[in-house]
């Protein structure tokens, strides 16, 4: 074997072990680094989620899939009102079976002041619909025999052209009582 080969393997574990030993010193601070100070800006946190708005929505986007079922309440399958009422009473709420009634019992909602977990009410020749807001025009429903628990949007025909309005239920709370809540010296 040549002299210059048998050396090789020696020089190659020294470069590493030089290199390792720099990578595993500690870093040297200037002088100067007790002085060094760096602001760090204060986070600005909006208001919390409201819990039972919060809860609306996540029972509501659980039931998707959830086959349709003329009459239904149950996770077995929701018509659109059951789906409202079964959804509504897991966040502690009570409300009317029928879309009708809810539609009656809700506070009527302009639909750029519409919250997730507020609710679209819809009305055709033939028949009467609601479906829960998610926000960006998108709500959550049941829609019709034969279809499963599933996402609408305002942006289809159908729906742009039916809405009668959105609505707020009582004991959900506005955007404006959601943030005023979690100041308790707050004059709203």
């Amino acid at each position: 074997m040549h002299p210059a080969l048998r050396t090789a393997p020696t020089f190659l574990l020294a470069i590493l072990g030089l290199v390792l030993a720099g990578c595993s010193s500690a870093p040297q601070l200037p002088a100067d680094a007790g002085s060094l100070q760096v602001e760090i800006p204060p986070m600005e946190l909006g208001p919390a989620p409201d819990p039972v708005r919060s809860q609306i929505v996540f029972t509501a986007m659980q039931m998707m899939g959830t086959p349709y079922r003329y009459g239904g309440s149950t996770p077995e399958g929701f018509d659109c009102s059951g789906l409202v009422q079964y959804v509504y009473n897991s966040a502690g709420l009570r409300v009317p079976r029928t879309s009708r009634e809810q539609l009656a019992a809700s506070a009527p909602v302009g639909l750029g002041e519409a919250a997730p977990g507020d609710l679209l009410f819809f009305q055709s020749k033939t028949s009467s619909h609601v479906g829960i807001y998610l926000g960006d025009g998108r709500f959550v429903h049941a829609p019709f025999t034969g279809r499963n628990v599933e996402i609408g949007s305002l942006e289809q025909a159908y729906y742009r052209n039916n809405l009668v309005r959105a609505g707020r239920m009582p004991g959900v709370a506005t955007s404006t009582t959601a943030a005023c809540s979690a100041e308790p010296d707050s004059h709203c």
